[in-house]
């Protein structure tokens, strides 16, 4: 059952399938053979406006609202998962933080650079020991003269090597701490201080890689505080709230290819004379991942049309990513099952689809988490 948050968005949807077929795929194909992102993935995505496409139109955005980029994180997620990450890097957490809270002078600096896709940003949120647990950050951020020094080290962050600018929130005022002693600076790649010490691959795909960032008085301007000092949690917040849309969408696009590639399998492969198809432990399985992803559609889409329209989503961001990223799971987990020795194959796309998954449930706040927020929004 395919379902939109709106008409227009269903016109728009065949397009884009379409370039993910005939343009990203091949390439996806490319990056499971090579390990690595050939330049051309880049620019397919800025061809067809991808990149930067919820920034403002003013600096060379697309001016989408957060449905259409939604739609176009779900196709691309359908291809490989460094598609996503492309679309975040240019117009997810960091980007639309810099668009909003930026001054003048920082967004004519940022973001026409990201809407073009000649840079790409990050967020620099997690350490050793606080993720999930914002309000525990240990790098700090000491006035000096002119500017701010840096003290500090981040972990597991998305792209970091690759990007040119980072957001990193620090402790501007250790009494206050979330409650308006967290700041948000703006530090780019290159700054002296700063030092990329380790990329870590991760269980998923080659490409999907994770940066430790150490910051050893690393000094930056006053004009590097993205908002407000001691407005940097708040940022943050928003931020993610933002981020777990594009994640859950990416969710529900991987599923759908998921459940496409077990269903043909499933009528191709033949055992004991019949077809896995006409087997009703394999139909149960397929049921349940339809009905699962069809859930999860209409409890995304009806959350983002709330949000465009400007209402308080409340706590839905965070059932939504709950659902979404626990659901594509179990959908992958039955694909590889029904697929059986193929589904362990590298180069058969449902066994990278099982790996680069599971990230979904630890990545913009760990399922507990979620489970913590939404707890503790009822209990009020």
């Amino acid at each position: 059952m395919k379902q939109d948050c709106t008409p227009e968005l269903a016109e728009m949807r065949p397009a884009i399938r379409r370039f993910v077929t005939e343009r990203l795929e091949p390439l996806a194909r490319q990056i499971d053979r090579e390990g690595v992102v050939p330049p051309a993935a880049l620019d397919q995505m800025r061809g067809q406006g991808y990149l930067g496409m919820r920034l403002p139109a003013e600096h060379g955005g697309g001016d989408f609202d957060l449905s259409t980029y939604c739609l176009v994180m779900e196709e691309v997620a359908r291809s490989h998962r460094i598609f996503t990450v492309m679309l975040d890097c240019t117009s997810g957490l960091t980007p639309i933080a810099i668009a909003r809270h930026g001054t003048p002078a920082q967004r004519e600096k940022y973001v026409a650079k990201l809407a073009k896709g000649e840079w790409l940003a990050s967020f620099a949120l997690t350490e050793p020991d606080a993720g999930s647990d914002a309000a525990a950050l240990r790098t700090t951020a000491q006035k000096v003269a002119g500017g701010w020094m840096i003290q500090g080290v981040k972990q597991f962050i998305s792209a970091a090597h690759r990007a040119q600018v980072l957001m990193v929130l620090a402790v501007t005022d250790p009494s206050k701490r979330a409650r308006g002693g967290i700041t948000a600076f703006l530090v780019d790649r290159g700054t002296p201080g700063m030092h990329i010490d380790r990329i870590d691959k991760t269980i998923g795909s080659d490409p999907i890689e994770l940066a430790e960032i150490r910051f050893e008085d690393c000094r930056v301007p006053d004009e590097a505080v993205l908002g407000q000092v001691g407005g940097g949690f708040g940022i943050a917040m928003e931020s993610l709230a933002s981020g777990r849309m594009g994640v859950s969408a990416a969710c529900i696009g991987t599923a759908d290819r998921l459940l496409e590639d077990a269903i043909e399998y499933a009528k191709t492969r033949v055992t004991f004379g019949q077809p896995l198809a006409q087997r009703q432990a394999i139909q149960w399985m397929l049921a349940d991942s339809a009905t699962e992803l069809a859930l999860a559609r209409s409890l995304a889409y009806d959350t983002m049309r709330r949000i465009d329209a400007g209402e308080d989503a409340g706590t839905a961001p965070s059932m939504v990513k709950l659902f979404c990223s626990e659901m594509v799971g179990r959908v992958a987990d039955r694909a590889v099952q029904i697929l059986g020795g193929s589904g362990l194959i590298r180069g058969v796309p449902v066994e990278r689809f099982y790996r680069d998954v599971r990230h979904y449930r630890i990545g913009e706040g760990a399922s507990e988490i979620q489970r913590m927020l939404i707890a503790r929004a009822l209990l009020k």
